[in-house]
C-alpha cells in the first residue's frame, strides 16, 4: 500500500511539468515496489533455486 510520504517524496522528484501518464506509471511503480518489500518483511519469498524448477516446470 502507498503511503502519503512516499508519494509526497517521489512527486516531490517531479519537474514542475509533466504528464498525468508519467505520474501514474510512477505510482503504480511505486506501489509494486512498496508491496514487494512487504511481502519480502513477511517472508513471502522464495529462493532463486525454487524459481528455477518452478520456472522448468512451467516451460514443460
Amino acid at each position: 500500500m502507498l503511503t502519503k510520504t512516499n508519494v509526497i517524496r517521489t512527486i516531490s522528484k517531479f519537474p514542475d511539468n509533466f504528464s498525468i501518464d508519467e505520474l501514474v506509471d510512477e505510482m503504480i511503480l511505486l506501489d509494486k515496489i512498496e508491496r514487494w518489500i512487504q511481502d519480502a518483511d513477511n517472508g513471502r519469498v522464495i529462493s532463486e533455486n525454487e524459481l528455477d524448477k518452478q520456472i522448468e516446470e512451467w516451460s514443460k
